[in-house]
C-alpha cells in the first residue's frame, strides 16, 4: 500500500519512528528551497529509513542527536552502497527539527577559560559589538590570531600575560616569507588589534602593539592586469543564454565589464537596488558606502530577461540566486568569481587572469583610453579616496614614455 508524503513524494509504505509525523512538512520545506524531485524523494526515503531505525533503538524525539546520525549511517553502510551526501542529506533533516522546534539544540562543550578556542572567542566578540567591524575583516584577523596563540602557547592552557615582543617578533619573522606582501601587512594588522585589545582586557600592562615588526608594502608596485574589450566581446559570446545559468551569468559578467562593480556588490544587490524608471542602480560598496551608477540598456535587458525566465522562485531580495537548491542568494562574492572562473575556463578567451577584478581594471583602461579623468574614473569605480585611483596612470604607456628622458648616446 502507497502512502502519500505530500503532493511531490509517494512512498511504497508508511514511515515510522519518531520522525515519521515529521517527514512531509520536511518535504515541503525542500520543494520550497528549489530542490528537484529526484533528490526531493531521496532526502525523504532517507530520513524514513533513518526514522525506522531510531525506533529499534528506543530513541525518542528529545533525544536525536548528531551521534545518532553517525551511527545510522555506520550502521546503513554494512547494508548497503553508501553515498557521499548521505552525511548531509541527514544533517539537514535534523537541522529542520531543530529549526522547527521539535528536537532541541545540542549543548556544545563549554571551552576551557584557558583555551585558544575560549579567546578566540572573546575576541571576537570584543570586534564585533564594541569595535563595529565587519565579518570579513573579523575572519580574517581572527584567523591570524588564531596561528598567533597556537604558535606561542601549542595546546597548552593561554597566558597573554606571558607575552612577550620577542615572541611577537619571532612569529612575525617566521609567518611573513610565507605571505605575499598585502597578506603579510593584513598579518601584522590583526596582531596589533589583538595586542590592543589584550592591554584593554588588562592582560597585558605594557603596549606589545608597538613591538609588531613593520612589513614593507609600497603602493602601485604592479600595473593591474586589465581584460581587453575584445576579450569581453568573445566571453560574452561564449555564454549559452538558451538556459536559465546562462542568462544569469551573462548578466553577471555584464554588470562586471559594463559598470565595474566589485564581486561582493553584484553577490548583494538587491531587487530594490534597481529603479527601473530612471534607469539607475544603486550600489552597496565598502563601508555601506552607496554608489548611484546609471543602468546601461544592455545591463538591464540582461537582468530584466534573467528575473522574467532563470530566477527560481524564492523570497529572498537578492537579484542573483544559486542555480542549484537551495535556491538561496550566494554567500559573497567568492561565488561571483567561482562563476567568472569557470566561464572563462569554458571559452577560449585568453585573459589575463581567472579573477573578476579584471573586469573592473578594464573599464577604467578602456575610459583612460578614451579620454576621461582620474575623478571620473573614481566615480564610476566607486573609490573614496583619489589616490586609489592613481594607479590606473601607469597603464597609459605610450603617454608615459614622452616623460622618460632620452636615453644617455642615443642607446635604445
Amino acid at each position: 500500500m502507497k502512502f502519500v508524503i505530500n503532493s511531490q513524494v509517494v512512498l511504497s509504505r508508511a514511515p515510522e519512528g519518531p520522525i515519521a509525523p515529521y517527514l512531509g512538512m520536511f518535504a515541503d520545506s525542500l520543494d520550497a528551497m528549489g530542490y528537484s524531485l529526484q533528490w526531493l524523494h531521496r532526502q525523504v526515503m532517507l530520513g524514513s529509513c533513518f526514522s525506522q531505525w531510531l525506533k529499534q533503538k528506543g530513541v525518542v524525539l528529545q533525544d536525536i542527536t548528531s551521534d545518532h546520525v553517525r551511527r545510522y549511517l555506520r550502521y546503513r553502510a554494512r547494508r548497503a552502497q553508501p553515498r557521499g551526501d548521505d552525511h548531509a542529506a541527514l544533517a539537514h533533516l535534523v537541522y529542520f527539527l531543530h529549526r522547527e522546534g521539535v528536537v532541541p539544540e545540542e549543548r556544545r562543550a563549554v571551552p576551557d577559560p584557558f583555551s585558544v578556542d575560549h579567546c578566540i572567542h572573546a575576541y571576537e566578540v570584543y570586534l564585533r559589538e564594541a569595535r563595529a567591524l565587519a565579518t570579513v575583516t573579523i575572519v580574517c584577523y581572527v584567523g591570524f590570531v588564531r596561528e598567533f596563540l597556537k604558535h606561542r602557547f601549542g595546546t597548552g592552557s593561554v597566558n597573554l600575560s606571558c607575552l612577550s615582543a620577542a615572541d611577537i617578533v619571532r612569529f612575525v619573522g617566521h609567518l611573513a616569507p610565507r605571505l605575499h606582501r598585502k597578506r603579510a601587512k593584513l598579518m601584522t594588522t590583526s596582531l596589533r588589534s589583538f595586542l590592543n585589545y589584550a592591554r584593554y582586557c588588562g592582560e597585558v600592562d605594557v603596549d606589545l602593539a608597538a613591538a609588531v615588526p613593520v612589513v614593507p608594502n609600497w603602493s602601485m608596485t604592479s600595473i593591474p592586469r586589465a581584460i581587453a574589450p575584445e576579450q569581453v566581446r568573445q566571453l560574452l559570446a561564449s555564454i549559452d543564454r538558451r538556459t536559465a545559468t546562462g542568462r544569469r551569468d551573462y548578466a553577471i559578467v555584464l554588470l562586471l565589464a559594463r559598470l565595474g562593480l566589485r564581486s561582493g556588490e553584484v553577490a548583494s544587490l538587491q531587487l530594490d537596488d534597481i529603479d527601473w524608471k530612471v534607469g539607475q542602480l544603486s550600489v552597496h560598496g565598502k563601508s555601506g558606502h552607496r554608489n548611484e551608477l546609471p543602468l546601461p540598456d544592455d545591463v538591464g535587458r540582461a537582468i530584466a530577461a534573467y528575473l522574467k525566465s532563470g530566477r527560481p522562485f524564492s523570497t529572498s531580495r537578492c537579484v542573483f540566486l544559486r542555480a542549484r537548491a537551495p535556491a538561496c542568494a550566494f554567500q559573497g562574492g567568492c561565488a561571483i568569481g567561482s562563476i567568472v572562473r569557470h566561464r572563462l575556463q569554458r571559452s577560449d578567451v585568453d585573459a589575463p587572469t581567472f579573477g573578476a577584478h579584471q573586469f573592473r581594471h578594464g573599464l577604467a583602461t578602456e575610459m583612460l583610453r578614451r579620454g576621461a579623468s582620474l575623478g571620473e574614473i573614481g566615480d564610476v569605480l566607486g573609490h573614496r579616496h583619489p589616490q586609489t585611483t592613481m594607479i590606473y596612470t601607469k597603464i597609459d604607456i605610450q603617454a608615459l614614455r614622452k616623460l622618460a628622458p632620452p636615453w644617455p648616446r642615443g642607446a635604445q
